[in-house]
């Protein structure tokens, strides 16, 4: 019996979001990847998201991404790695609009911008008070996002 081979520079195991996202960078880098999953990618744990995804954008008030890396370190009870906690809350709003413009379907505000939703632990000014900083795509943005990447 024949076997083939196949070769490839990254295999990733998982085809959720994070899967999905980092299959997607390295083949904009030239390599060639593969994504192996044991389910069909809309079955992953991804869409079962639905709260959003937090960015400071600041559509609805002013926020900072300072802010949300404040509620990150303090949600994780301060056990976090603080260093990729500020990575991700700096690079978030980056993030959103690049899902945006690869087609994301995020809520909207009437002036064309994202709606951004209150969520539990987001707060401005070191939790002085609430802020609105989850964007989604209604009540399936984990959905939303794997049929966007």
């Amino acid at each position: 019996m024949q076997v083939n081979q196949r070769k490839f520079d990254v295999v990733i195991v998982g085809a959720g979001g994070s899967g999905m996202r980092c299959a997607l960078q390295l083949a904009r880098d030239g390599l060639d990847v593969a994504v192996l999953s044991k389910v069909f990618p809309t079955r992953s744990h991804t869409v079962a998201a639905q709260g959003g995804i937090s960015a400071s954008l600041g559509n609805m008030s002013e926020d900072s991404w300072y802010w949300h890396m404040f509620d990150t370190v303090k949600g994780s009870d301060y056990l976090g790695d603080q260093d990729a906690i500020e990575f991700m809350c700096r690079e978030a709003p980056s993030a959103v609009y690049e899902l945006e413009h690869m087609g994301m379907p995020f809520d909207r505000n009437p002036d064309g911008t994202i709606y951004q939703r209150p969520f539990g632990g987001h707060t401005a000014n070191l939790g002085e008070k609430p802020v609105q900083r989850a964007c989604a795509a209604a009540d399936r943005t984990g959905h939303a996002l794997l049929h966007t990447l």
